[in-house]
């Protein structure tokens, strides 16, 4: 009971931390919007608004996986590849075989949930370090995703499916963008008021503490990076409607960005510290200046110069906050 009790005051301790660890992406967050609306004038706008809300829907579902990865002290490097194969799986089901999309979709998901679950028994049961584990899984769905088409792209989804990420309804949100919401909710309410979502700091605090106290860390490490491989495919379906086709080289460099959204929103990678909460606002950073950037003008090429040197200021700042 004196662990268990122990591990939760850590707990606590982290939580509030994270909170205020989200204040500063927050700032940036706003002083980027006003440097964008003074420099350009389309900027500022509902239309605008909501297409940047279309444009993150993809990075934020992946986002969250990651977070609850990177919040236990993890790494998973195949979202990006788990996401292409999952739509590939999907584009395979309907297309070339005719299954029903009400099918097709979860076992596609299924598919994806799946590659998580090796990860997590080979990071557990086999002792493998993550970087390694999902480097391997990376490569291994990456593969199988070309293997389904021999490569190549599939077109021909029902017309629904393509209108979830067109029309508006209200004026205002996708059916994508709300599924993204919805994700958002689910993360940020399980993290706050559930066993399991507290538990996940304890683990990236210390997780043999955290074992000591009575949480099987195993158990939630595979939980872990099932949910983060389930929402890497959920992620796929997103862009798969937003495309209206699969292709295999679709996801590549995308678990880059989820990590750099999460890093920015605040979230510790060496775990226990940070939130769903600071990773909405990194992903919201990281649409809104490839917007802006866009607006203005600026080459794809310096936008990945722009965003990387973010990415070095936001880990600059957490070394720095660790340090005081």
């Amino acid at each position: 009971m004196a662990a268990l009790a122990k591990t939760y005051d850590v707990v606590g301790r982290r939580m509030l931390p994270s909170l205020r660890g989200a204040t500063g992406p927050l700032i940036g967050l706003i002083i980027l919007c006003l440097f964008l609306t003074l420099a350009s004038d389309k900027f500022l706008s509902v239309r605008n608004f909501l297409n940047v809300l279309d444009q993150i829907t993809v990075l934020g579902v992946m986002a969250v996986g990651m977070t609850l990865v990177i919040l236990i002290g993890g790494i998973d490097l195949a979202v990006g590849s788990v996401m292409a194969l999952a739509m590939m799986v999907l584009g395979y089901l309907n297309i070339m075989v005719g299954v029903p999309m009400w099918l097709a979709i979860p076992l596609a998901l299924l598919v994806a949930s799946l590659n998580g679950l090796v990860a997590g028994l080979l990071i557990t049961r086999f002792n493998v370090p993550a970087f390694i584990a999902t480097l391997a899984m990376m490569s291994i769905a990456r593969g199988l995703a070309n293997m389904i088409t021999d490569g190549q792209q599939l077109i021909g989804f029902p017309a629904w499916f393509n209108t979830m990420a067109i029309v508006r309804f209200g004026g205002f949100l996708t059916l994508t963008v709300a599924v993204m919401l919805v994700v958002f909710i689910v993360g940020l309410l399980y993290l706050r008021y559930r066993h399991g979502g507290r538990s996940l700091y304890a683990i990236g605090g210390n997780a043999e503490v955290a074992r000591l106290a009575g949480i099987n860390v195993n158990r939630a490490t595979v939980l872990v990076y099932v949910v983060s491989s389930l929402l890497a495919g959920l992620s796929g379906m997103v862009l798969a409607a937003r495309l209206d086709s699969v292709q295999p080289s679709s996801g590549v460099s995308y678990e880059l960005d989820a990590i750099a959204a999460v890093v920015i929103g605040g979230t510790s990678l060496s775990g226990g510290t940070g939130g769903i909460g600071g990773t909405i606002i990194g992903v919201l950073i990281i649409g809104v200046l490839r917007n802006g950037l866009n607006l203005l003008s600026v080459s794809p090429f310096m936008q990945q110069v722009i965003i990387g040197g973010v990415i070095v200021l936001a880990v600059t700042a957490e070394t720095y906050r660790k340090r005081k």
